[in-house]
């Protein structure tokens, strides 16, 4: 959209003009930059219903009246007048008709979905299941797609994985119970999902199969030849509901399963029929009433001073807190969730008790910080940090990035010498996704890399801590573990000694520090 620039007193000045939804982020740090000599002093929205969403502009106007920078607006007829109420009223409607046109498109786009599930069974993204792989139906049904070089694409069984798949329903209708089936898999030398493909899952370990990719795979209605959609739901939930100007954020829910969205055709070769599938989902019923019925009494909320601080030696995995007996525990019960079939020694269970950490902890850190061994502390911090280093996936993603340059450069070469233009155009495309794939690696790498921190920046951490460490022994549990988690603190459980190491990295934590007061 066309940006006009406003007539202004001062020569210097010019307009910065705000398209599209991409406004709001714009026009929240245009004020700020104007201040700085950024060289403009108003900004331009040429389209405002597609600029402000809801109460976007009630949110962000006080911040260009408090940096002097004029909005203008079209439909206004000039520069926005904050203290004008009809103003106010008309860009009020403006977010009222964006928000409205938003939910509409959102209807119509899931709608839709829903019908070509529904109806065609079409293939509508995301990574195939386990058993399955991807494959070329055809150009794609779009036309602007389809001049891209882009195929309509279905999912076809997968030779090494689909009898794995087979045998687990096979096994589990039989009478094997979920961790017998996971435990006979990896005694076989069967690849876990996650080890299987790597390439989309570099998170996880892939020693050994689990009691949850084993149930996932178990309760997946694709198995049976029909495509299933709206399994997940994107909830927007408030960001602060201390403080809505934040606004929201998208958290992925699961739905229930009479939403689920299933095609009523089969549409791609079935690795099992739907008797055998639902004969698995009654067995996985009975089996969860059962357990429910036997936990039901057990499950309360309770306090936990080292939520998620705490991991064990053996696997390098977060312990989980248990109450016995009204004492809080610590556990870790991997052989109980993988079959690790003798891949990786670990004791059945691992607890500890928590209450016989926290005084030992506490006499740590309050020696530790004392005022004559502080200087001692920062030191001993700065010098125990690592060495900057380049990470493989930052290498990996130039080479990368420089390989995907030199095939784009080579592609105008070919059509020039009377290459297909269908075909180079799907080798462009395919280049520059792998090539997109690559920088949000690298950006990925560099925005969560850890960075070795100076002198300064960890003392003024330390200090911003206050005395709190002076309060620990009297503090209420949820100040406890907000101090503990502000200190940036790790332990690691070591079974065999019975030891704790405890270790606070600062590094994680450069924001705002709160202090945490203990009783009155």
């Amino acid at each position: 959209m066309a940006a006009a620039s406003p007539p202004s007193t001062s020569t210097s000045a010019r307009a910065a003009p705000c398209r599209g939804n991409a406004a709001l982020r714009r026009v929240s740090c245009s004020p700020r930059f104007a201040t700085r000599g950024a060289g403009f002093s108003a900004v331009v929205v040429g389209e405002p219903h597609r600029a402000f969403y809801g109460n976007q502009f009630g949110l962000t106007v006080p911040l260009f009246a408090h940096y002097g920078v004029e909005l203008w607006v079209p439909e206004i007829g000039g520069p926005i007048d904050p203290d004008n109420e009809a103003h106010e009223l008309v860009m009020s409607v403006f977010g009222g008709m964006s928000k409205g046109e938003r939910n509409r498109i959102k209807l119509r786009v899931r709608t839709a979905m829903a019908a070509q599930t529904l109806l065609e069974g079409r293939y509508l993204g995301g990574r195939p299941p386990y058993g399955y792989t991807l494959r070329d139906l055809g150009p794609h049904p779009n036309p602007a797609k389809a001049a891209d070089g882009k195929c309509l694409r279905g999912l076809t069984p997968d030779a090494q994985t689909a009898p794995i798949v087979r045998r687990i329903f096979d096994e589990f209708l039989a009478g094997y119970g979920i961790f017998a089936i996971a435990e006979g898999l990896t005694a076989n030398h069967v690849p876990c999902p996650s080890a299987h493909d790597r390439t989309r899952n570099p998170h996880r370990s892939g020693v050994a199969w689990s009691k949850s990719a084993v149930r996932v795979i178990l309760t997946n209605p694709r198995y049976t030849g029909r495509q299933v959609w709206n399994k997940q739901r994107t909830d927007e939930v408030l960001l602060d509901v201390d403080d809505v100007a934040l606004g929201h954020t998208g958290v992925m829910r699961w739905n229930t399963r009479d939403k689920w969205v299933v095609s009523k055709e089969i549409t791609h070769p079935p690795l099992i029929d739907d008797e055998t599938f639902e004969q698995a989902q009654a067995l996985l019923t009975r089996r969860a009433r059962a357990v429910n019925r036997q936990e039901r009494h057990r499950r309360t909320r309770n306090p936990y001073v080292f939520r998620g601080l705490i991991y064990c030696a053996a696997c390098q995995r977060r312990m989980q807190g248990q109450y016995n007996h009204g004492d809080a525990y610590y556990r870790c019960r991997f052989p109980n969730e993988y079959a690790l079939a003798n891949e990786v020694e670990h004791p059945r269970n691992v607890y500890l008790r928590e209450d016989a950490l926290t005084d030992p902890l506490d006499t740590w850190l309050a020696s530790a910080f004392t005022p004559d061994r502080l200087e001692q502390t920062i030191t001993a911090m700065t010098d125990a940090q690592p060495m900057d280093q380049p990470s493989p996936i930052t290498a990996a993603a130039h080479v990368t990035i420089a390989e995907c340059d030199a095939k784009l450069g080579r592609y105008r070469p070919a059509l020039d010498a009377g290459a297909d233009p269908a075909v180079v155009t799907g080798w462009i495309a395919q280049t520059q996704a792998e090539r997109a794939r690559a920088e949000a690696d690298l950006h990925a790498t560099q925005s969560t890399g850890p960075r070795r921190m100076s002198r300064t920046e960890i003392a003024n951490l330390v200090r911003a801590l206050g005395d709190i460490v002076t309060v620990l022994r009297d503090a209420a549990p949820a100040d406890k573990a907000e101090v503990y988690r502000q200190t940036g603190l790790r332990l690691t459980y070591q079974p065999e000694t019975q030891t704790v190491r405890a270790a606070v990295d600062l590094s994680a934590h450069r924001g705002v520090m709160v202090c945490v007061r203990g009783p009155s």
